[in-house]
């Protein structure tokens, strides 16, 4: 008889554990895989971003309306105490940024192998290679588990499975069919934070730049609300780059709607045809013989000007005072609003995480205990939060992880 089984040994799985333990607790984690955390290890590319240095109250707010769920999570396990405790099993951690929190290694590994250690050094019962197949229960409370293997009694269960994201890595979506099965609302499940595919071919000639402060909108009547500002980064086949990663949330539901989304970029730092019209006028007046790429070159890259500048059949490589008749007008417009159309993306095979999940009315957010069972708990990517890039992830996963494994009696 366990006093807790965690399914799931990712960051949630693994930190509800410790803390159970850390209470006296009969623990045991399940996991599908040969080893554990497999997608904690693919992280932030292998370098594991943590958390972040922001105050409880900024966090929240990147999580839209649902983010004030997490209030009592952050409370009991923020980034000061995840980085403490960290320190604590010999993991050092840093903020080169002086935001992004990762360990000083740059490595993934380090906070797997520093986080099992631990486990086995308290006496975390772990078993690999060991898949839930089902979880029973009777008159509304837990009772036992069953794996391909095993039957295993405890009177408390958490579900840490994560989403449905990087199915190379074995995430399958078990966690949301064992909550349906158990009565539970799963809202539409949606990939997110992954690269975009687009109808435009050029950008792949401008693979080797990175453009700061991007500005993207869907520009979509009903959908010009959604709009995002960060680094966009270009691929042969579309785009990518922590604003792409984040705005990929609010793309993939349009496509139930839609074949294709419209979306444009304004990439010379927010500036506006008014802004840039007067920009060229005062770079000319100072440097009369520049060629109207060499002013542009100071707020976009080479490689997308001369892109852009093929669009609208124009030549760059003369002064602004030689820049002459609606092709001008067309090269301005075409900077501040360059247009893409959305065509797809790579579904849940290489999404980061899942948008949407278990829903948040049938949990606890003062245990992360189920309102329908007694003594199922959920924790991490598997309810219907989820946030952008930056460590917000990641942290949240630990937060509720530690709640629910602090909250079992």
């Amino acid at each position: 008889m366990y006093d807790l089984i965690v399914i799931g040994s990712g960051a949630a799985g693994i930190i509800a554990a410790i803390r159970a333990k850390q209470n006296n607790k009969n623990v045991l984690l399940l996991e599908q895989q040969s080893k554990i955390a497999p997608k904690l290890k693919a992280t932030g590319g292998g370098r594991c971003n943590l958390t972040n240095t922001l105050s409880n109250d900024e966090f929240i707010s990147h999580f839209g309306k649902n983010g004030r769920f997490m209030t009592k999570a952050l409370d009991e396990f923020d980034y000061k105490k995840l980085t403490s405790f960290m320190n604590s099993i010999g993991i050092s951690t840093h903020a080169p940024d002086g935001f992004r929190i990762f360990p000083t290694s740059h490595s993934s590994q380090t906070i797997i192998d520093g986080l099992n250690s631990y486990m086995q050094k308290i006496g975390v019962d772990i078993k690999c290679n060991e898949k839930v197949v089902q979880i029973l229960s009777q008159n509304n409370k837990i009772q036992a588990l069953k794996t391909v293997n095993n039957t295993y009694s405890t009177k408390n269960i958490l579900i840490a499975t994560g989403g449905k994201g990087y199915e190379n890595l074995g995430a399958s979506g078990d966690g949301f069919d064992f909550a349906r099965t158990l009565g539970h609302k799963v809202t539409s499940l949606y990939p997110a934070m992954m690269p975009l595919f687009t109808k435009q071919t050029w950008q792949g000639n401008c693979t080797a730049n990175t453009i700061p402060k991007a500005q993207i909108q869907v520009d979509i009547k009903k959908h010009k609300k959604l709009k995002a500002t960060g680094d966009l980064i270009f691929t042969k086949k579309g785009l990518r780059g922590p604003v792409v990663l984040d705005f990929a949330r609010e793309i993939t539901p349009l496509f139930d709607k839609y074949d294709n989304i419209d979306i444009k970029i304004n990439m010379v730092k927010g500036k506006n045809e008014d802004d840039i019209l007067r920009f060229l006028k005062e770079q000319s007046l100072k440097n009369p013989t520049s060629t109207v790429l060499e002013h542009l070159e100071k707020i976009l890259a080479k490689s997308v000007i001369l892109e852009l500048s093929k669009l609208v059949s124009i030549d760059c490589n003369v002064t602004y005072k030689n820049l002459k008749g609606t092709k001008k007008a067309d090269f301005i417009k075409i900077l501040c609003n360059t247009p893409f159309t959305i065509t797809g993306h790579d579904g849940f095979r290489l999404a980061m995480i899942t948008r949407g999940g278990i829903s948040l009315k049938e949990v606890d957010q003062n245990t992360m205990q189920s309102k329908l069972i007694s003594g199922l708990y959920f924790a991490g990517e598997v309810l219907d939060i989820d946030g952008p890039c930056g460590g917000y992830n990641l942290q949240w996963a630990f937060s509720s992880g530690y709640l629910a494994g602090n909250s079992i009696k």
